[in-house]
């Protein structure tokens, strides 16, 4: 916390010494509107897509101006960049059901859910084709959608092993493939409007016994 001194210190040795000024024109960006910029982005890049996505569309969404977007970011592929890596970190929650086809039906449901919102639906196709002409998309996409999934399926795999229900010297890249695969295909590549009913138990089932059997 900053004191404001009203008087000036004396250097016995010598003359006054005033008391030195906080810096003046610090920016203090505030977290409630960078929050509102963020949301403004999901929305923007659902409504109409990255190519048409402005800096203005987004102020004018976020209900500020310009210049807060700018203070925060340079471009609207920095903000973009900046939305994924966010999503990155975030990843997903880790499901503790006590099995290992019991982690997997949940993961699935929580990402199938996730796959499936309106907003997610329309933006990464999107930024799918954006990231074939744009290398620093890709890699930032590449992250969102890899290691956040690979995260939580590690620990499932993890608890799947202190639980002896899979044996050492499991291949985990294919078992990490055999876990995000097929729900990504069908959710993001074939974007398939409805799940078959029970697809989602079925593919938790024979996940588990795939797993199990490397």
């Amino acid at each position: 916390m900053l004191v404001r001194m009203t008087t000036n210190a004396t250097n016995a040795d010598g003359p006054q010494v005033r008391p030195r000024r906080a810096p003046a024109g610090a920016a203090v960006l505030r977290e409630d509107v960078t929050e509102a910029i963020r949301a403004a982005v999901f929305e923007e890049l659902a409504t109409v897509g990255y190519a048409r996505m402005s800096i203005e569309g987004i102020a004018r969404r976020a209900g500020v101006g310009k210049t807060a977007v700018y203070r925060r970011w340079r471009s609207k592929l920095h903000l973009v960049l900046d939305i994924v890596s966010v999503i990155a970190v975030q990843g997903l929650p880790a499901p503790e059901t006590g099995s290992l086809e019991g982690d997997l039906r949940m993961l699935y449901e929580v990402t199938s859910r996730a796959l499936r919102h309106p907003i997610a639906s329309q933006i990464i196709p999107d930024l799918q084709a954006e990231a074939a002409r744009n290398p620093e998309i890709a890699e930032a996409l590449q992250k969102a959608l890899k290691e956040g999934q690979e995260s939580v399926a590690l620990k499932i795999v993890a608890a799947a092993a202190e639980r002896g229900e899979i044996g050492e010297g499991l291949n985990q890249e294919l078992a990490l493939d055999l876990i995000s695969g097929p729900l990504y295909w069908r959710s993001v590549v074939i974007r398939s409007p409805k799940l078959p009913k029970g697809y989602l138990g079925a593919l938790a089932r024979a996940t588990a016994e795939a797993i199990k059997a490397l």
